[in-house]
């Protein structure tokens, strides 16, 4: 496979960018959710709102935000609190290797921005529909994943920041972690679309599930790769399936 060398704003990369946000638009509700409940859920642990805005727009990983509260109100050291949010985002360096071979034709500046707007969404929307792609780098494709992204950031921040400066009206009773759950649960069910998606999903789940009292997190690292290598093996034992069958004539 090669990259092309260039990434022109042309029609093809406008193609793709509308590709990518009509992909992404099914799931900006329920990010929409997560993120406002992620604004209520950083004020509610005491950060002031100034902090939460710069966490939220600084940070931009719900997940990782959501680890480190639990350890911010113990007061717990700040090495511990980098080393919890490194260890639950572990998983995009598995992302960046896998989209690097799309994106490295492209100025360090341009790979660096794109890393900070990427999401689980982004990725997962991403590699099934290119990653069999004969050519990497094209502009329809750069096109797809910016039109994921922006639309995602736009959806998780403004909610988030709805959340921050509202999060003080929220009665105490409320179960916010509750409400983020049922966020990911609508994000992550509609993207179960084939069988390699649900040996993946199945896979994540079980070792997520095992791997609970493991410290940091790091059983959400490891789901995340066995969820990853299942996809990737079923992938390939369904092409292989489908290039054993025998060509249908009409």
């Amino acid at each position: 496979m090669t990259a092309v060398p260039s990434i022109p704003v042309d029609g093809t990369f406008r193609d793709g960018f509308r590709e990518g946000t009509r992909a992404i638009a099914g799931l900006l509700f329920a990010t929409g959710t997560w993120g406002l409940v992620t604004g209520v859920a950083m004020v509610k642990s005491g950060l002031t709102e100034s902090m939460a805005l710069a966490m939220t727009l600084l940070v931009y990983a719900g997940s990782a935000q959501l680890t480190s509260l639990p350890l911010i109100i113990t007061g717990a050291p700040i090495w511990l609190i980098f080393a919890a949010g490194l260890v639950v985002n572990l998983r995009f360096l598995i992302f960046a290797a896998a989209l690097h071979p799309y994106f490295r034709h492209l100025p360090w500046q341009r790979r660096l921005a794109l890393g900070y707007f990427t999401t689980d969404m982004s990725f997962v929307l991403f590699m099934p529909r290119y990653g069999e792609a004969k050519v990497w780098g094209t502009a329809e494709q750069v096109g797809f994943f910016v039109g994921c992204i922006l639309p995602g950031w736009f959806s998780w921040q403004i909610p988030s920041i709805l959340g921050i400066y509202l999060g003080s009206q929220v009665p105490t009773e409320w179960s916010p972690e509750f409400a983020a759950l049922l966020a990911l649960l609508a994000i992550t069910v509609p993207l179960i679309n084939g069988r390699p998606v649900l040996l993946a999903s199945i896979a994540a789940g079980i070792v997520a599930w095992v791997a609970q009292p493991l410290p940091l997190r790091l059983g959400l690292a490891l789901a995340v790769v066995a969820g990853i290598a299942t996809g990737l093996w079923a992938e390939r034992a369904k092409s292989r399936l489908t290039a054993r069958m025998p060509e249908r004539r009409p």
